[in-house]
């Protein structure tokens, strides 16, 4: 790294045996702390009145009075997210101790009992002719709310009569969120058994990056004895899931079950399509070209299903303090932009932390960032055992929350980013830290190393989420004409991996029940092709940072970040150059990916000789 880049944050004693854990009490100072009840009292109470002021009289506001209804409702969504946040963040590292997950589902019954008052807003929102609409955004202080007022009608043809809408909304707890629920709580509970030790979902997870492969062959058999033993509640699970989504979209008028998705997105169905068949057209000149490779550095025919992520066995078995993977995380980020360091180096020297960091027992497994309103500030959820994917995670994750600290500052109500850009800048840090990485390589080794799991990742992220894209199109579809059991599951998931990962890898009965283990099924379906969507507009934005043709690229990225809550992804990728709407424009984000296959190719060649 250059010398300017160097970091002079200091990370106080922290190691992996100490690794920091986030303190809520910026929230509240724990489960007794008596502002939560006067919290959600207010909560109640400030829905009724809003209810009993505005209820049937929407349509005769002025662009005043909208103004100041939209005022008070962003001042209780505020509230509302500062108490469900804190419920959730309480119970997602503790997902063992009874008291924390039954506050988490008794704040989460209440939130949602309380917010049905309020049902009625979006309802009269969307009977307004665009008339009175326009006459309201004339004025300034109406205007501001402009991009959360479009976004609801956007919703418009498909909304249902009120009595119908409050009977979904109740019932949310114990259909959708209850089936997430018993997912959740299922999956934290498993037990891993690898030579008498027992390990979590997180931890089990990590033996599959051993260098050893005796010790990966033991934990992906073991993750797949799992996941057969579990397939049975997991197939009901799933079942309930996409029926319950089917009632809701068949009544509501969505054509096509990823439909209701893509609105959401703001994205056209086309547009999903397009990049879906692109990625599955490039499938053998990435994933199978890169799992021959694979598959010959580790000397074997074919590569086990669990042997994908698998370390090289040329490679240094370096494992990365925290401090180490702090300092390059910020190190990368303060060479890109001294603003986005600063952004960024909050997460770590303040009093009170916003990250938890190390696997523990009933701690979920995975990493996210969780948003919330300007008035406070996101936390970070990662499992970090020290990898150089670990490092690589907390780039991804720290860059959410570094875009989550931009974007909040268009308001509670405007700033909701899209799936398609809330991956933008996760996997842009991570390309900022990779690219560090590579650029203190010592030698074509190292560098080949580097790029082959960089490459790794990038399948996963743009090639493997579209194979789970197409598992999950399929298996709605079924759905719509009875349930689908759990040898077909299994029989559409093979038949979808073996396409997307081709010869060199083995897909067969002992890894055919391993869909279970991809919580974003049962989360948010249909949310995994954004990960690829993300990731093609990424390798294309950089490609354009490389290219050193658009002056002012750091500032204008950052502003386009501060903006992913308002705008759509082809407006704001117009100052850059690039046509979202263009079909090569998802060819020229995989084409990054086979570059480095290129490269890897010919370093291979290189240290043969």
């Amino acid at each position: 790294m250059s010398k300017t880049a160097q970091t002079n944050l200091k990370i106080s004693g922290r190691d992996n045996n100490n690794l920091p854990a986030w303190d809520l009490s910026d929230l509240y100072t724990g489960l007794e702390d008596k502002q939560i009840q006067k919290d959600l009292d207010t909560y109640k109470k400030s829905a009724i009145d809003f209810a009993r002021k505005y209820k049937g009289k929407i349509a005769g506001l002025d662009a005043a009075g909208f103004a100041k209804m939209a005022q008070d409702c962003e001042k209780r969504s505020v509230l509302g997210n500062k108490i469900g946040v804190f419920a959730y963040l309480n119970m997602v590292t503790q997902m063992k101790n009874a008291q924390a997950m039954t506050f988490y589902q008794n704040i989460s019954e209440k939130l949602n009992d309380y917010s049905k008052p309020v049902i009625f807003l979006s309802l009269e929102f969307n009977k307004l002719p665009d008339k009175k609409i326009n006459e309201w955004l004339k004025d300034k202080k109406a205007a501001y709310f402009a991009p959360w007022l479009k976004r609801i009608r956007l919703f418009k043809k498909y909304e249902l009569p009120e009595e119908i809408e409050e009977i979904l909304h109740e019932k949310s707890v114990t259909s959708g969120e209850g089936w997430e629920r018993l997912y959740e709580e299922t999956s934290a509970r498993l037990k891993y058994i690898v030579d008498g030790k027992e390990y979590n979902d997180a931890e089990i997870a990590k033996l599959t990056l051993d260098k050893d492969a005796q010790t990966r062959t033991k934990a992906g058999k073991e993750i797949a004895r799992v996941c057969t033993e579990n397939a049975p509640l997991f197939t009901l699970n799933y079942n309930m899931v996409i029926k319950d989504k089917a009632i809701e979209d068949i009544k509501r008028g969505f054509k096509t079950p990823v439909a209701s998705q893509n609105l959401a997105n703001r994205v056209d169905d086309k547009a999903v399509e397009a990049l879906a068949n692109t990625v599955r057209e490039n499938y053998a000149n990435i994933a199978h070209r890169f799992y021959k490779l694979k598959a010959k550095w580790l000397n074997v025919k074919k590569l086990e299903y669990w042997d994908r992520n698998a370390p090289l066995p040329f490679e240094t078995d370096r494992k990365y303090s925290w401090d180490e993977a702090v300092k390059i995380v910020l190190d990368a980020y303060k060479q890109f932009s001294p603003k986005l360091y600063d952004l960024a180096k909050d997460f770590f020297d303040k009093k009170h932390s916003w990250i938890d960091v190390p696997p523990r027992d009933g701690k979920r497994s995975g990493a996210f960032a969780m948003p919330l309103p300007d008035k406070y500030h996101p936390y970070l959820f990662l499992n970090f055992v020290g990898k150089q994917n670990d490092v690589l995670t907390l780039a991804h994750e720290l860059g959410h929350g570094c875009h989550m600290r931009l974007s909040s500052k268009q308001g509670d109500l405007n700033d909701a980013t899209p799936l398609t850009l809330a991956e933008v800048a996760s996997v842009f840090a991570e390309m900022l830290t990779f690219q560090s990485l590579l650029k203190d390589a010592k030698d074509d080794k190292e560098r080949l190393c580097l790029i082959a799991g960089k490459v790794n990742d990038m399948i996963n992220t743009s090639i493997r989420q579209i194979a789970f894209h197409f598992f999950e199109t399929r298996v709605h579809d079924e759905r719509r004409n009875g349930e689908v059991s759990q040898a077909r599951l299994a029989e559409i998931w093979k038949e979808e991996m073996s396409a997307s990962l081709g010869k060199y890898v083995n897909i067969d009965e002992v890894t055919e029940n391993n869909w279970t283990q991809v919580g974003h099924f049962f989360w948010r379906p249909f949310y995994v092709y954004a990960y690829s969507f993300a990731d093609c507009l990424v390798n294309s934005l950089y490609q354009v940072y490389q290219e050193g043709k658009v002056e002012h690229f750091a500032e204008m990225y950052l502003d386009m970040l501060s903006k992913t809550g308002v705008e759509r992804y082809d407006e704001l990728l117009k100052p850059f150059g690039l046509n979202a709407k263009d079909p090569k424009f998802w060819n020229k984000g995989l084409s990054l990916i086979t570059s480095y296959i290129d490269e890897l190719e010919r370093l291979d060649k290189k240290l043969q000789k």
